[in-house]
């Protein structure tokens, strides 16, 4: 959780690292989020139109930048933006680390606010993902 007293522009945050992806992970999520292109789910299928193989859902990785935003805030703060875009394919096995940086810390109406930039990333080379959020803090 962040405080906003102990943050600087340019300072890198504690990243979160999630666990291997795996294909349960995925048929799970196709159940979730009602998105059953079996793309995600049927290696075979996925053989068929040229990939190795099931690839995650790409709002799967949002919801890992999401969950990494809200460990962020914590108590102290709440998501007012938050964006992203995606980049290379996430695959069964892959690790996703989410991190940020601090871009910008400014005060409007009174209040304090924190912009962010985020990145998930499989590797050094390969982000899976990358946007933005702001922070309200209270």
């Amino acid at each position: 959780m962040l405080e906003y007293k102990e943050l600087k522009e340019g300072q890198v945050l504690e990243p979160l690292t999630k666990e291997p992806v795996t294909k349960v992970q995925l048929v799970q999520y196709a159940g979730a989020s009602g998105d059953f292109n079996p793309l995600h789910t049927d290696d075979e299928f996925a053989k068929s139109i040229g990939m190795n193989g099931v690839i995650a859902h790409g709002m799967l990785v949002m919801g890992f930048l999401g969950e990494y935003v809200m460990k962020l805030a914590g108590t102290n703060a709440e998501t007012t933006r938050f964006r992203m875009r995606f980049g290379a394919m996430t695959r069964p096995g892959d690790v996703i680390t989410c991190s940020a940086v601090v871009k910008e810390l400014y005060e409007e109406a009174g209040k304090k606010y924190v912009s962010l930039s985020l990145t998930a990333a499989k590797s050094s080379e390969e982000t899976v993902g990358s946007g933005q959020a702001v922070l309200k803090f209270y």
